[in-house]
């Protein structure tokens, strides 16, 4: 008797998006189906893995489980919701600074990027920058590839993030003493790289 084969496999991972009326968007990372044996047999149920942004620096996750997809996606996206983050970014569009993120086994790196670099990251990652509103920024993922703790990781670093103005404000100092002054460099000539004793 030739067995029925498994309907969608140990786990599911998909990006799907929504809009919702509060220009709050909502990505479905992951959707796992778990089981759990009792006297009758098994009874299944889904885990749902959602973050939500508002593409302007706010940011949350959640998770969800229930007897059926829909309701699971939208506990995972009331628990994200409640749990957003307000993240600095520079120009609107990249980190201030490189930051590691830690949970786990999962690590992630994250780097600031030039203006046209784009959203170099995996599939979990790509879903909490978009979501953000980064367009800008190189991450990777080391150690666990459980998209739980990647996201939880990556929110680790988001957190650790700090804004020149913020770092300024708590040593009680000036941005520019931070910075230090603005020198635009030009193009080097041959006379400024010749030694000064030639």
């Amino acid at each position: 008797m030739a067995r029925e084969p498994r309907e969608g496999g140990r786990r599911r991972e998909r990006e799907s998006e929504r809009d919702s009326d509060d220009g709050i968007i909502d990505k479905l990372v992951t959707i796992n189906r778990v089981a759990k044996v009792v006297k009758g047999g098994r009874r299944f149920a889904f885990a749902a893995l959602v973050v939500v942004g508002d593409q302007k620096g706010r940011v949350g996750y959640g998770a969800g489980k229930a007897r059926e997809v829909p309701e699971a996606i939208r506990k995972a996206t009331e628990r994200a919701k409640r749990a957003m983050i307000r993240v600095p970014m520079k120009e609107g569009r990249t980190l201030h600074h490189d930051v590691t993120g830690r949970f786990g086994a999962g690590s992630v790196v994250l780097r600031s990027a030039s203006a046209g670099t784009g959203i170099i990251a995996g599939g979990p990652l790509r879903a909490v920058f978009e979501s953000l509103g980064m367009g800008d920024v190189v991450a990777k993922s080391l150690g666990s590839r459980n998209p739980h703790n990647m996201v939880k990781a990556t929110f680790a670093a988001l957190t650790a993030c700090a804004s020149p103005r913020s770092v300024a404000n708590r040593r009680g100092k000036k941005v520019s003493d931070l910075l230090g002054p603005r020198r635009d460099v030009g193009p080097v000539t041959q006379d400024a790289e010749a030694p000064a004793n030639a």
